[in-house]
């Protein structure tokens, strides 16, 4: 494939590459994408949807394949797209629904999907600032809830999300699906417990940390003082005792009824709020 465009910005013939068969090598790849193994081996993932394949691009993710059903030819979004791929190297492919169904392991699928490459930032390099939030997540298990905590995170204006520990995979088709494009826009770190326990030391941070024997009230917390961390148990085990001792603050979140817990998503989006909503008080002192 050449980096030739058309001058109206549309690939060439011959850049663009047809394939209807399931058995084509490259497709068997990419659906091999679906097991984390593969993913982790590669460093890529699948996006899916149009306006995720073009934030992605927008934000400078590296794209190694687009993939587009041949129902989207034509359409002058997916020819921009396709030659934004073609200009940064990446392979663009026209498929059958039939493929772009198998790919997605959908019966509607979107029209257009991106292989994009894997990225993370290293914690090392992530120095909080007065005024950010970050979200750490303890081997968060559910695809579903990462995906979500993500998403509120950008919704949040969070900084960032630091992985602590054996999580599930924040590229999965579900957890990326979860995100509904946010993926692309919230920093990813990832740190085993020692580490992250080093860092926060030397970050100077505030660590808030959410607790089943929490004795502080979530809303009456200094989230002003300090760049704050809230730190959020697994799901099933909560936090193990050598984070929840570090912590600044172990919070609870009042509760009525018979539940005696809280969803994680929701548990890390009553949070996040509440340290904006003290943020943003502060910013209207000045």
């Amino acid at each position: 494939m050449t980096n030739d465009r058309s001058d109206h910005g549309t690939p060439r013939v011959g850049q663009v590459k047809e394939v209807t068969s399931l058995t084509n090598p490259i497709i068997k790849d990419i659906r091999a994408l679906a097991q984390k193994k593969h993913r982790d081996e590669t460093r890529s993932f699948i996006a899916e949807g149009l306006k995720l394949v073009i934030d992605a691009l927008d934000l400078g993710w590296r794209i190694r394949t687009l993939v587009y059903a041949k129902a989207a030819k034509g359409k002058p979004q997916v020819e921009q797209v396709a030659a934004k791929t073609v200009a940064r190297g990446g392979l663009v492919l026209e498929v059958s629904e039939k493929v772009i169904s198998a790919i997605t392991r959908r019966d509607n699928p979107q029209m257009v999907i991106g292989i994009f490459e894997q990225r993370y930032q290293p914690l090392k390099d992530i120095h909080p600032r007065e005024g950010e939030t970050y979200v750490a997540l303890d081997r968060v298990r559910d695809p579903g809830n990462l995906g979500t905590i993500i998403r509120t995170a950008d919704a949040a204006g969070a900084s960032g999300i630091v992985l602590v520990g054996e999580t599930t995979d924040p590229f999965s088709l579900e957890t990326v699906r979860a995100t509904m494009g946010s993926v692309f826009a919230m920093p990813l770190a990832r740190a085993n417990a020692e580490d992250f326990l080093r860092w926060q030391r030397a970050a100077g941070v505030q660590v808030v940390a959410t607790h089943l024997a929490g004795s502080v009230d979530y809303r009456t917390i200094d989230y002003k003082s300090k760049p704050v961390v809230l730190l959020m148990g697994n799901e099933q085990a909560g936090l193990p005792v050598e984070l929840a001792r570090e912590a600044g603050a172990l919070a609870r979140i009042p509760q009525s009824g018979r539940a005696d817990s809280l969803n994680l998503a929701i548990a890390t989006g009553i949070m996040l709020f509440e340290a904006r909503r003290h943020l943003l008080s502060l910013d209207e002192g000045r």
